[in-house]
């Protein structure tokens, strides 16, 4: 049976007043944000915003979605398990966010006007605002919430900034074009854009040191929620690959068309990516070595997975969440980090090869 059937089925079967998990799409150039059915991998429905939405964050309560409309010049917060609009708030140029990992401060980097706003988590009241260079791009953290660290991608730089003192601690060259940055073990890691490889920077010696490549177009990394692999993108090149979260090794790539961008994770381990060339998501499921694709919108970029399950949402390894903060679980038998296919109740399979995906016409969004 072909998986979205089965996907169908199940969905089905859900007891009575069973709430099916919830995908959120940003598709940029549509200004609107699909809402997927998870389990039939079908549209429910579009919310329309204004002008621009690029990338979205949870709030550390879980109760509020906040999607980042840059071209509009607002935020608009959802409720993630329905959906709605529950209120709007005008914020200057807002295209990447993130909030600090003590939920005091929500860091918002806006792409077009330079800028690096810190704000009050709870009032929205700006505290500070920054401006490093050209094109502030993703965001991470250190696990203490003191420091934030910026992309500068017109740049090729990393800034960082004292949120305690609220100055700028330091900028650092990294590489052409950096992109997304995440926090990992003591280090930073990031995509360099205009290259093929990602790289780590020591926040304490600023030391800048190759850590894998990839393809053109490195982009970003993700840890997954069970600490188990780093997922990282190519959007040039059309690769996702898994990463050792120890080592930093590539453990193995699957070659996705379409432009694979930003990821989230369901419960089952699925990652789930924007292709931003192709109006659709792929579900990859890395036990069975296969995936599949379902239709958005047109240049889909930031992705929220909501899960109505009990405990944690699985979406909340966002590209500036702190990685490797916690033992890593032990191994499960077989290859190291995988589950096995068996557990997952499917049968492995193997990804067929495609060409790279790269309209001439979008070969270097944002």
């Amino acid at each position: 049976m072909h998986w979205r059937s089965l996907a169908l089925c199940l969905a089905l079967l859900l007891p009575a007043g069973a709430r099916a998990d919830l995908v959120y799409v940003l598709n940029s150039a549509d200004a609107t944000i699909s809402v997927l059915d998870a389990a039939t991998r079908t549209e429910r429905n579009r919310i329309p915003v204004l002008r621009e939405p690029h990338h979205l964050v949870v709030t550390p309560d879980g109760r509020e979605l906040l999607v980042a409309d840059s071209g509009g010049n607002e935020v608009f917060f959802l409720d993630p398990a329905t959906g709605q609009v529950l209120r709007r708030a005008p914020i200057s140029n807002p295209y990447h966010l993130e909030f600090s990992p003590d939920g005091r401060f929500l860091v918002i980097a806006s792409l077009r006007r330079g800028q690096v706003d810190v704000l009050d988590a709870q009032t929205l009241a700006l505290l500070q605002r920054f401006r490093p260079g050209d094109k502030p791009s993703h965001i991470a953290f250190s696990p203490d919430s003191r420091m934030v660290y910026v992309t500068i991608q017109g740049d090729g730089q990393v800034a960082a900034f004292d949120l305690q003192t609220m100055t700028e601690a330091w900028v650092e060259p990294v590489g052409p074009e950096p992109a997304g940055i995440i926090w990992h073990r003591g280090k930073l890691v990031l995509g360099i854009m205009g290259s093929t490889h990602f790289v780590t920077l020591d926040p304490t010696t600023r030391e800048v040191a190759p850590a894998f490549t990839l393809g053109r177009g490195a982009h970003t990394i993700y840890p997954a929620p069970d600490g188990r692999a780093l997922y990282a993108t190519s959007r040039v090149d059309s690769r996702v690959a898994e990463i050792d979260p120890e080592t930093l090794t590539v453990r193995r790539t699957w070659a996705i068309p379409g432009g694979p961008d930003c990821l989230t994770f369901d419960p089952q381990g699925r990652v789930w990516m924007t292709l931003r060339w192709s109006r659709s998501v792929a579900i990859l499921d890395p036990a069975a070595d296969r995936w599949e694709t379902a239709r958005v919108g047109r240049s889909p970029h930031g992705i929220f997975y909501k899960s109505m399950g009990q405990g944690a949402d699985f979406a909340m390894a966002q590209p500036g969440a702190v990685s490797g903060t916690r033992p890593l679980p032990a191994p499960l038998p077989g290859r190291p980090g995988a589950t096995p296919p068996a557990a997952a109740g499917l049968v492995p399979g193997s990804i067929p090869p495609h060409p790279p995906v790269r309209p001439a016409s979008l070969q270097r969004p944002r």
